[in-house]
Formats: structure tokens, sequence, C-alpha cells
């Protein structure tokens, strides 16, 4: 009765519940039973409002399995799930879906690592299955916390801890798929799920042994190392999910990163740290790259007073990062990151003079290892901005030069974040050799097509300033950055190292037409170079890099910028720095006045070769032969030899070793060159700086004379002179509020003599002679009166106008401006 009563029941069960009963056989090592499989799939997809039923059953068979260890029949219900899972596709599936993730997580909630397995396994397939409609109520997690969880198992037995982290980073994936390609994909991204999907990848991803196999971009390795090594797995993991994030949830993907990389403390040393940004910099979507570089400039603020090796780590995860950003878009944060870099820069610098104060006296192992340290953050600082720099197209590189340049220290200029009242003598040298080396690498390769382009005067003035000429390290790094900007034609190499050379043509210099744009900017900012090289010359500890640095200036203007006119000015330049060595009025060293003179004969044997005078080449080959046998000591293969036997004194009457003006200007004057100037003695121009600068001014005073010269006449002549000097002039104009004025106009006066060409200024000249003429004539209709004695007159010469004899009286014209 009870066997009869049982089948009755069994009879009146439901029918999806015995469909479900018959697919688990009495011993559950014979597996699933298929044909009654096919009856259940068959029955799910006729009838498909009884998926949920079925699901539900199916996860109470299975919840009970599990708790009583039956896990035979565990493994054949989630087959049986999975079956039904990839032959069912229909609305009525959501419910069944529920079931599903619940019998899911019953099996990763076990500490059984074969049902973790299991579990993760079936998550995955589930994970591949497109629905056709969204889910707006299903979230995941639970998931991403256990397969998280599972990620960092610490389980006794390897293989079986392989096995487990293999299968949480297999369910991160899932999840990561599953709810990319879900209408609301966004809930993945949010902050609490990324901080663990994110750690727990790179956990995995610190067994990597070699680490440079795999930075570049992604590769495809075998379906046997996936499954086996959980670091590749990771890996490859991380990429898929990196290239799937987008422009509003980019910076919660990478955040995460900083938290590990500070957690366990992998900045110092930074392999890791430099491979995970290399993996991420490929992976994410080139547009977005300035998102990473915005966040690791973010970081490195925020670990600003950490150790210095752990913020050169970080700036060296900037460089790579840079490196490849720059190759494609980077976004508005060009000026963001030279800007961040600069502020750190001060910030090294002062931390490392902090340290040398407070140690003053006690000189100890651990002060000079910190200040080595920051000298290494410094270096990795210059060497990410000159990277950066020199990856920019060139209208950015012209601005970013233009942005370091601003944040020079200069004698008589504030900037806004490297203040030079705050750092003291110390402190302002280490800032301007910091920037000059960043600028110096900004420049290297940067090819202008005008020259005004590539030394504007903003750039041009400070970086030619005095300020920047105190030191021999400070000035060997302008004239280096003069030449990046000057050499558009890679010769530069051809011109290494001061030297009499014998054939120019061998060298094969390349070089073009000159443009009206750089005849343009030889008149208006020539001076300014050639006063730059002119002082650079006159410092007492010039080396002997100094001397081949300013002969490959000289040598890179002649090719770049010379004209005629330019020509003889250079030649005006050469003659004078000779004089320098001559008279000696600054006092200088005897290796310095043989160097300048070994200067110039290199330099004049180049010139001349380039403008292939005969004559002229003649002359200087005539000198520099009897240098060799007479005076070696004034070539430069033989003053800048290690040991070489200094002269005592230098004899100013020994001509044949000099270089000879009115040799020079005949020679020339044959060729067709306007050598006028020449006669001219070279002087630089005074600026403004001069006054302001702690060095010794070139000019302590300028007065302005005009003489009136006695004329040919039969009469004797009167020699009379009237010297107009700033104080005259002041107390010839009112003085009440009109000094300013005055000294502005005296400023524009002498700029003007000092930049203005020649011509302009003789034009002017003439002009201003014969206003005058107009205004004596005038004067002389009014007041004629007869000579008292031929001794009371004199012939006035000005310009090119001539006047007869007229009394002479004491005349103020004060409305007139004298030059």
């Amino acid at each position: 009765l009870s066997a009869g009563v049982c089948c009755c029941c069994a009879a009146l069960r439901p029918r999806y519940k015995r469909l479900v009963d018959n697919i688990f056989p009495e011993d559950p090592k014979d597996g699933l039973v298929k044909a009654d499989m096919e009856k259940l799939t068959f029955y799910a997809v006729s009838a498909p409002e009884k998926l949920d039923r079925i699901g539900a059953y199916l996860a109470e068979r299975l919840s009970r399995d599990v708790v009583r260890h039956r896990y035979g029949y565990v493994l054949i219900a989630m087959e049986a799930l999975d079956q039904l899972l990839m032959a069912c596709h229909s609305q009525s599936i959501k419910p069944f879906v529920e079931s599903f993730l619940h019998m899911v997580a019953k099996l990763l909630e076990s500490g059984e690592p074969k049902l973790q397995v299991l579990g993760t396994n079936s998550f995955v397939k589930f994970a591949n299955i497109e629905e056709d409609t969204p889910s707006y109520h299903r979230r995941y997690d639970f998931f991403v916390s256990r397969f998280s969880a599972m990620c960092h198992s610490c389980d006794q037995d390897p293989e079986v801890q392989t096995e487990i982290r293999i299968a949480g980073i297999r369910g991160i994936q899932g999840v990561v798929r599953k709810t990319v390609n879900d209408e609301l994909r966004a809930t993945i991204w949010e902050p609490q799920h990324m901080d663990k999907i994110v750690p727990s990848l790179l956990f995995n991803m610190q067994k990597i042994e070699d680490i440079d196999s795999r930075t570049g971009p992604q590769s495809s390795p075998t379906r046997g190392v996936k499954e086996e090594n959980p670091s590749v797995l990771a890996e490859n993991c991380f990429r898929e999910l990196l290239g799937r994030a987008t422009y509003g949830n980019m910076n919660n993907a990478v955040r995460p990163v900083f938290a590990h990389l500070d957690h366990h403390k992998l900045w110092d040393p930074n392999e890791f740290a430099v491979s995970c940004f290399k993996i991420i910099m490929y992976s994410i979507q080139a547009q977005y790259s300035h998102h990473v570089i915005q966040e690791i400039l973010g970081h490195l603020d925020v670990r600003k007073r950490d150790s210095p090796r752990v913020r050169a780590g970080i700036i060296q995860v900037l460089l790579e990062a840079v490196a490849i950003a720059a190759k494609g878009s980077i976004g508005p944060t060009v000026l963001e990151v030279f800007n961040t870099l600069l502020k750190h820069l001060r910030i090294s610098v002062d931390l490392e003079l902090g340290d040398r104060r407070s140690s003053a006296g006690s000189a100890t192992l651990s002060t000079s290892s910190k200040e080595s340290d920051e000298r290494i953050v410094q270096n990795a600082i210059i060497q990410t901005i000159g990277f950066f720099g020199s990856n920019l197209p060139d209208y950015q590189r012209s601005e970013i030069m233009m942005f370091i340049m601003s944040k020079v220290p200069v004698l008589g200029t504030t900037s806004q974040t490297l203040d030079p009242s705050h750092l003291g003598d110390l402190g302002t040298r280490r800032i301007q050799i910091m920037l000059l080396r960043s600028l110096l690498m900004v420049t290297s390769g940067y090819k202008a097509t005008t020259i005004s382009n590539a030394l504007p005067a903003p750039f041009l003035d400070p970086l030619l300033s005095p300020s920047l000429m105190e030191d021999s390290e400070l000035r060997q790094l302008v004239l280096e950055i003069l030449h990046n900007l000057i050499d558009r034609h890679d010769n530069r190499a051809k011109l290494r190292g001061i030297r009499i050379i014998p054939d120019v043509s061998d060298l094969k210099i390349k070089r073009d037409k000159i443009s009206r744009q750089d005849v343009s900017f030889m008149k208006k900012h020539g001076q300014q170079l050639y006063r730059h090289i002119y002082l650079g010359c006159k410092e007492e500890d010039n080396v002997q890099k100094n001397f081949e640095l300013l002969f490959t200036s000289l040598a890179l203007t002649t090719i770049e910028l010379a004209n005629e006119e330019v020509v003889i000015d250079l030649i005006r330049l050469a003659i004078a720095l000779q004089d320098i060595a001559i008279i000696n009025e600054d006092n200088l060293p005897m290796f310095n006045r043989c160097g300048v003179m070994a200067l110039v004969a290199a330099y004049l044997n180049f010139l001349s070769q380039m403008i292939a005078v005969p004559a002229f080449c003649q002359h200087v080959s005539k000198v520099v032969e009897t240098r060799s046998v007479e005076a070696s000591y004034f070539l430069p293969e033989t003053i800048f030899k290690d040991k070489c036997d200094l002269p005592k004194s230098l004899e100013k009457d020994q001509t044949d070793l000099f270089f000879l003006t009115n040799k020079i200007a005949e020679s020339l004057g044959g060729s067709g060159y306007s050598v006028e100037r020449l006669s001219v003695p070279y002087v630089p121009q005074v600026t403004d700086e001069d006054r302001l600068s702690r060095r010794k001014s070139i000019v302590d005073t300028v007065s302005l004379q005009v003489d009136i010269l006695p004329g040919n006449s039969t009469e004797d002549k009167v020699d009379n002179t009237e010297e107009i000097t700033f104080e005259a002039l002041k107390k010839a104009i009112d003085n009440n509020g009109l000094e300013e004025q005055e000294k502005e106009k005296r400023r524009l006066v002498i700029e003007k003599f000092q930049k203005a060409p020649f011509e302009e200024i003789a034009a002017q000249c003439e002009t201003k002679a014969n206003l005058l003429h107009d205004r004596l004539a005038q004067i002389l209709e009014l007041t004629i009166r007869p000579p008292p004695s031929p001794s009371g007159t004199m012939t006035i010469t000005a310009g090119h106008a001539h006047y007869h004899s007229v009394p002479v009286y004491e005349m103020k014209f004060p409305d007139l401006c004298v030059y």
C-alpha cells in the first residue's frame, strides 16, 4: 500500500519536477541521463513559462546536495543548468537566471575548491550568453567580492592555490564581459567594485617573471599558457578591462592602481609600476591618454613629501606614460605636465638645500645620500620634460620653450612659481641649471622655418641675460640651446671641437640662401648675439668647452644667418675679441687671453674659407703660419693641450701675429664688400640689466657730445666744443615731473642707435642736420651782425650741410633732440 501511495504521489507531482528528477541517475558516477535531459530541454523550450520553476527546483536540489556533500549530484545539476541556459532564449529566462545565479553563489560560498571552480565555470558560460533584453534589477556585487577574494587565495597546496586564483580571475573576466554588454554596465565601474577588481588583478600580475616581455601592445598567448599561468590571465583580463573603459569611468579604473602600488611599496623599485602603466597606456583608447597622465600628476602631488626615490619612481612612470601618449593625443594637459614638473623640481631643490643647511658642519653619510637621491629626482624630472617636449609638434614646442624660459630665475624678473628671492644664490643657480638643462632637451631636434620663430624676443632676451653668464656651466647651457635653435641643417656635429680647419669644403657644410626674415632678425637682434659672445669671452672661469661652444656659435651664425653686412659685423667682433686679449683691460689670466686668440684664429680661418675671398684667406693663413712657428700658444691645437707652456706677457708690437683691420679691409674691399664700418671698433650694446646686475657694467656712464669742428678757411680757426651730458640736458628741461619721461627718451635713443640699421641712422642724422640748417637760417635772418674780427668766426659742419661764417653766440635749442 505504501509503495502504491508513493507511486501515486509521484504521479501527482508536477511534470517539470518529474522531468528534473529523471535526469539524476541512481549512481552519480553514471553522469547526466542524456535522454531525460533532452526531454527536459524540449519541455523548457515548449513551455518557457515553466523555466523559473525548473530553475527554482534545481536550485533546491543543488542546495540540499551541497549541504549533504553529494558532489556528484551537484555536478549533474550544474551541467543541466548550463544546457538549459544555452538552449533557452526568451523573456521568461530572466527568473531562471536568478535561480541559476543563486546556485552559482552557493557553490562559490562553499569551502570546497572543486565546487568553487565549478561555479566559476558555469558563471563564465553564462557571461558569454547575450540576452535579448537588458536586466534592470540584477546586480553582481556578490560575485565581484567573491571572485576578488578567490584571486588572493593562499591555500597551502600550490596547485589548489593556482587553480582557485585562475578561477577567480576568470570569474572577474566574466563579470566584466557580462556587465559591459549589459545596458547597466556603468555599475561595474563604480569605485567600490574597481577597488576590488583592479588590486586583485595586479596582485596576480606581480608574479610575472619576465615583465618586459609583455609591456608592449597585447600579444596572443596560447590557450595552454592562459589556463596555467594566473599572471598571464590576470594581465589579459586587465587589458580587456581597460580597453572597455570610457571617458566617464577611466579614472575609476586607474586610481586603484595607485592605491595598490602605495600599499605594497612598489614605487621603489618601480619595475612593476612601470610595467603596469605601460599596459594601461597601450590598452586604453588613445584619446583618453591624458586622463592617465593627469592621475599620475595628481598622485605625484599627493606624494610630494615622500622619500626622493618614491618620487623618482613616480616621475619615471610619468616619463613612460608620456612617451606613449606623445605618439597620439595628449589633450589639454601639456602645460599642466610641465607646470607640475617644474613645481616638483623647485620642491626637490628646496629639500636638497634644506638638508644641506640643516647638516652644515656635520657631514653625515645619510645627508649626502639624501642629496644624491634628490639629484635622482631632479634628473628624472629633466628627462621627462625633455622627452615630452621633444615629442611635441613644433607649434606646441615653441610654447613650451617660452613657458620654461619664463620660469628661469633671472635678475630683475620674477615668475609665479620660481621666485629667486626665496631661493638664495645657490638655490637660484641650481634652478637655473635644472631648467636650462630641461630647455636644452626640449630644443633638441627643433627645426624652425625662420630664426625669428625659434628665437622670439620674449625668449631671446632672458636667455641672453647677464644673469645667466655668472657661471661657466650656465653659459655652456645657453650656448648649447642657441646651437639647437640656430642649427637648422645639422652642421653642428661637423664643427665639434675648436681647431684650425685646413679645408672647410671637406666638412660638406649644408646651407641655404639667407631669407628676408633672417636678415630682419639679425638687424633687430644681431647685436644681442654679438654681445653675448663678446662678454662670454671675457669670463675668467672659461674652460676649453666654453671656447669650443663659442667657436661653434660663431660658425653656426656664419652658416645660417650671415649676409655681407653680418660678415662685416662678425669680423668687427673677432677683432674686438683679439683686442680683449692684447689690451687686457679686464686682467684676464694668460690662459684665457691665449684661448681668446686661438678662438679668433680658428673662427677667421673658418670665415675666410666660407666667404672665399682669396686675399682674406691669404692674410689669415699667413698669420696662422706665423703663429705656428713663433707663438703656437695662440692656436687651439696647442693652447688646449693638457700641458702647454704659456707666455709671460703678450707684446703689442708683434703685428705679424695679429689679424690686422687694415689688411682685412683691403682684402674685402677688393671683392666688393662695404668695409667702411670695419674702421669703427665694435662696442657691445648696453642693456638696462647691466645697471641692475651685480657684474661690472660695460659702460659706467653714457654721454653724448656734439662737436662744432673748425672749417677750412684762411682765417684763424676757433676750436669750440660744447659738451652735452645727461646733467646738462636735465638742467635745460623743466624738472617738474619730467624726469621719468627724459629717462625713457634717452633709453629709446640709445636703443635705436644700438639696434637700428646703419643706413637708417645715417638717413635720420641727415634729416636732423637739414632741420638744424633751417632753424639756424631763421635765426640768422633775425640777428645778422658783421663779425667783430676774423678770430670771432667759425664754420659749423653738421652732417652734409655747410654753414658760412657767423658770429659766435651762446645758443641753446632745448626742443631739438641731439644725437
